[in-house]
C-alpha cells in the first residue's frame, strides 16, 4: 500500500490515481500538536489493514492531482542519515569518511519537508547547495540491537528522500539541517511491495538532465547493516527515519531549477528550488569552492 499525509494533516492510501481518506479508521487527528499521529498509524497499521481494504473496495475517492501531498513522518523521533554509502561518491569527494568507518549522523527534523514543497535555498553567498538522491528507510517495529538477519522485520516501508547540503567543512548536521532540506515523499511504500531492497534503482534529474542514478546492490552498508548499527546504539522507534546514503554525481542545484528523483518500485518527485532571503550567519560568511576530485 502507498500511505500518505495530505490537506493539512489527513491520512489517505493511493491507489492507482485515487486517493481514499482512511482518517477516521486509524484514529488521527489532523490538528493533534506536535503531528505524531502517523507514527502511532504505523505502529498500529496490521491491525488496520482489513477495514482499509474494504474502504478501498467500497469507499469514496478523489484524484490525486486534487490532494496536496505532505511529508509523510512529518515529527520522526530521529531522522537519521548514512554518510558516503557508495564506493563512486566517496571517489568523487575524495572521501575516507565511509559509512562503515563514521556510522550515522542525525539531521534536524525540522528540515523535512514534501513534494509539494519547494526546497528553498539560504542566502549564503559563495556557497553551493548540492543534491543527494536517496531512499528513506522507514522504521515500523521498535527495536534495539537488532540483529542484520532480523532487520527488514523493522522496516515498515520506504520512500523518496532528498539529502540536500550546503558544500563546506563546517559541520554536517549543519549544513544539512536548514528548513526544507530533507523532501521525502511522495508517500511511504509499505515494504511487502518492494521485491528486493538489495536491488532497488534510483535516479535523480535537475531540469530534465540525468544527474544520479545507482542501485541498492552498491550500497558499502546494506540496508539491514544500515537497521543494525543503527539499532545498536540507539532504540529505534516506529516513524523513524533512516537516509540511506548518495551515489555519485551530487552537484548544485539554483534558483528556478526542478530536482526529480525516482525510486524504483516506491515512486517519484518533482520538486522547485527558489531562492530564500533567510539563512545566513557568521559560519558560513567565507565562501567555499567545491573541487570535484579527478
Amino acid at each position: 500500500m502507498k500511505l500518505i499525509r495530505f490537506n493539512e494533516g489527513r491520512v489517505g492510501i493511493v491507489d492507482g490515481e485515487r486517493v481514499f481518506d482512511v482518517t477516521d479508521i486509524v484514529g488521527a487527528d489532523p490538528q493533534a500538536w506536535p503531528p505524531t499521529d502517523i507514527c502511532r498509524v504505523i505502529r498500529d497499521f496490521d491491525s488496520f489493514r482489513p477495514a482499509i481494504a474494504t474502504r478501498l473496495a467500497t469507499g469514496a475517492s478523489v484524484p490525486l492531482q486534487a490532494v496536496r501531498l505532505q511529508t509523510p513522518v512529518p515529527w520522526p523521533n530521529k531522522l537519521m542519515a548514512y554518510p558516503v554509502n557508495y564506493h563512486d561518491h566517496a571517489v568523487e569527494m575524495a572521501s575516507r569518511g565511509l559509512a562503515n568507518v563514521q556510522g550515522y549522523f542525525l539531521k534536524s527534523n525540522s528540515s523535512l519537508c514534501g513534494p509539494a514543497d519547494p526546497i528553498e535555498l539560504p542566502a549564503l553567498a559563495g556557497r553551493e547547495v548540492h543534491h543527494e538522491c536517496e531512499i528513506a528507510l522507514v522504521i515500523g517495529k521498535e527495536g534495539r540491537q537488532i540483529p542484520a538477519g532480523k532487520a527488514l522485520e523493522h522496516v515498515f516501508g520506504f520512500a523518496c528522500l532528498l539529502d540536500m547540503t550546503i558544500r563546506g567543512k563546517e559541520e554536517r548536521v549543519f549544513r544539512k539541517s536548514y528548513d526544507t532540506f530533507t523532501p521525502v515523499g511522495p508517500w511511504i511504500v509499505t515494504a511487502d511491495e518492494v521485491p528486493d531492497s538489495a536491488n532497488i534503482n534510483m535516479k535523480l534529474w535537475v531540469n530534465g538532465e540525468l544527474r544520479q542514478q545507482a542501485n541498492t546492490r552498491d550500497l558499502i552498508v546494506d540496508i539491514p547493516q544500515m537497521v543494525a548499527i543503527a539499532s545498536s546504539a540507539s532504540t529505534l522507534y516506529p516513524g523513524d527515519l533512516i537516509a540511506t546514503g548518495t551515489p555519485a554525481g551530487v552537484g548544485p542545484v539554483r534558483d528556478g531549477d526542478v530536482v526529480t528523483i525516482e525510486v524504483e518500485h516506491i515512486g517519484r518527485m518533482e520538486i522547485k528550488v527558489v531562492q530564500g532571503t533567510r539563512g545566513a550567519n557568521v559560519v558560513f560568511e567565507k565562501p567555499y569552492e567545491f573541487v570535484r576530485a579527478s
